[in-house]
């Protein structure tokens, strides 16, 4: 865990502000300052920014069997040491938890013990959580997200690393922390300002043309979801066919919460171009990319 007196960067895409997209996304332009963020494959973490002189600035990463994840925390001024490495600590047991408890590639876990028909759904209710948020997923994609299609039985791995990071950041606020990012992979999600005092600046690149300008987006809450970039080859399924989807090289979703942003971008990346018509969402998401091989 290394706290320090300056702000954090994380690797990313950026596109700067100008001129609006279609759906109200920035273009590619100059962008204002550095990107805090960035999100694409192959990026890395940058060096420190500037930061305020009254914000603790924290940043810790955590591995475990389902992903790594990388948390910067902005104490703004009523949050010490102390009060931020507890949060931090906090946020690290949650996600490690679910590790043990959740994740499909564990025997043991609540989620292999519910393929083998061992235990119900209803008698754990974060469990229940994962069912419910999977089953409604399925039903908003058209049955292109479907966990209850993948081999071998249930696997809510197309939004499980979502709905972690979404659990440690419930748990960074239940500590007070009100500005903060929680990086997983080519997924995030934030919330309040970064260590400089302004919007989370993210840099999105495109996870295949190298030399086009990043999207540069400015958020205050909200996350962005990949499939593809990250994930293992052929690790997203055709539900209607059981075999690998190739349609997409990756599929990139903004949106509210990580969870779902996510399991829109696994439905988008199996389904392809004809994924676009369930965009823009009632409730707020958004594609960024939409990758074809």
């Amino acid at each position: 865990m290394r706290f320090q007196g300056a702000g954090m960067r994380v690797p990313g895409n950026g596109r700067g502000r100008g001129q609006r997209r279609r759906g109200g996304l920035p273009a590619p332009a100059g962008g204002r300052g550095r990107p805090d963020l960035r999100l694409g494959a192959g990026r890395r973490h940058d060096r420190p920014g500037t930061s305020l002189a009254d914000r603790v600035v924290a940043r810790h990463t955590v591995r475990t069997s389902i992903a790594e994840y990388t948390m910067i925390l902005n104490g703004a001024g009523t949050l010490g040491r102390r009060e931020i490495g507890e949060a931090l600590r906090d946020a690290v047991a949650e996600l490690r938890a679910i590790d043990l408890t959740y994740s499909p590639a564990r025997p043991a876990s609540l989620v292999s013990r519910l393929r083998r028909g061992e235990i119900s759904a209803d008698a754990y209710p974060p469990l229940a959580d994962i069912v419910a948020r999977c089953a409604a997923m399925r039903a908003a994609t058209d049955g292109w997200f479907d966990a209850w299609a993948v081999p071998g039985g249930f696997d809510p791995g197309g939004l499980l690393g979502g709905w972690a990071v979404e659990r440690a950041a419930a748990r960074l606020r239940a500590a007070g922390v009100e500005n903060y990012a929680v990086v997983c992979g080519a997924d995030l999600t934030v919330r309040g300002h970064a260590p400089h005092g302004g919007p989370w600046r993210i840099a999105v690149h495109h996870p295949t043309d190298g030399h086009r300008p990043p999207m540069l987006l400015e958020l205050t809450s909200g996350a962005i979801g990949t499939s593809g970039v990250a994930g293992r080859r052929d690790h997203v399924v055709d539900p209607h066919t059981g075999q690998p989807a190739n349609r997409l090289v990756a599929a990139t979703v903004i949106g509210p919460d990580l969870a779902v942003a996510d399991g829109y971008a696994t439905a988008l990346f199996a389904a392809g171009r004809a994924g676009l018509d369930w965009f823009p969402t009632a409730d707020g998401y958004r594609v960024l990319f939409a990758a074809a091989r």
